[in-house]
């Protein structure tokens, strides 16, 4: 056991297991690009508030932008709330409210790196990143064709998960108007997303479906 100082305290470092080392690393990486810009949190400020030292952070992450994108990838994976289940009398605007509530609340909670993540998208990206948010949309669409009822359908119409990476569009949109602009509230991000989905899912979907099959019908060779 060693100790180090951080903000003027002495901290001890104890000696953990590589995994658990990796994990309370990643958790303060994720706690300090939540709460400041991602430009102003060096590795050393991670490596003392994890008390450890800076060869070791570099050691599992590399550099500050390999942790970052740890960072990002470790909170996209994490889901918010299970997926609501399917009860008698449960409507599916009240698993459309109870879903969106939980990843609502996982934004807030991270919002720094949220923002930072978008933003860096925004201004022409990082491929790696890019990859990382790419394959987070698609389970984001394999959650709400789960919540909404439309996970056997998707696998047969591609056009279903494409309408709904639309949707993730605009929810990555919305969220950033509220998180870093303020022009929208946590309750109207919430409104919109909402709304639309359950447009998506009533509206959009069924007409999308039967333009396909009336297309194959128009093109299949008649039978005689």
């Amino acid at each position: 056991m060693s100790k180090a100082t951080v903000g003027g305290e002495t901290t001890r470092r104890v000696r953990k297991e590589p995994d658990e080392r990796r994990d309370q690393i990643l958790r303060v990486a994720r706690e300090l690009f939540s709460k400041y810009p991602y430009q102003s949190v060096s590795s050393t400020q991670i490596a003392d508030a994890a008390g450890v030292s800076r060869g070791l952070l570099n050691h599992y992450f590399g550099t500050k932008r390999e942790l970052y994108l740890a960072a990002v990838q470790h909170m996209l994976q994490v889901p918010p709330l299970p997926v609501p289940a399917f009860v008698e009398g449960a409507s599916v605007r009240s698993r459309v409210t109870q879903a969106l509530d939980g990843w609502l609340e996982l934004l807030e909670r991270n919002r720094g790196t949220w923002i930072t993540a978008l933003d860096m998208m925004a201004s022409g990206g990082d491929p790696e990143l890019g990859r990382i948010l790419d394959e987070a949309r698609d389970r984001a669409v394999d959650r709400v064709c789960e919540v909404v009822g439309l996970a056997p359908l998707a696998a047969e119409h591609d056009e279903v998960r494409s309408a709904l990476r639309g949707f993730s569009g605009m929810a990555e949109a919305t969220t950033r108007e509220w998180l870093k602009f303020g022009r929208l509230t946590r309750a109207q991000v919430h409104m919109l997303l909402e709304r639309t989905v359950l447009y998506i899912t009533e509206q959009v979907v069924p007409q999308l479906v039967a333009d396909v099959v009336r297309s194959d019908q128009e093109t299949s060779p008649s039978t005689v």
